[in-house]
């Protein structure tokens, strides 16, 4: 006999009412990026002209 394990499905939003919400210009104060900490890495965030957002390293 087989065990079937269950896997959890990532393939959904997790439900946004659920979690912190940021609106991204008030975490990006001068309009055009910040900067992000996470375990001594600094990432930056910034949104595009189009207004998308991009974060990298």
């Amino acid at each position: 006999m087989n065990a079937m394990t269950q896997v959890p499905d990532t393939t959904t939003a997790p439900d946004p009412q659920q979690m912190d919400t940021y609106d991204a210009r008030d975490l990006i104060k001068d309009g055009v990026q910040a900067s992000i900490v996470l375990d001594g890495q600094v990432y930056y965030l910034r949104i595009t002209r189009a207004g998308k957002l991009i974060l990298t390293k």
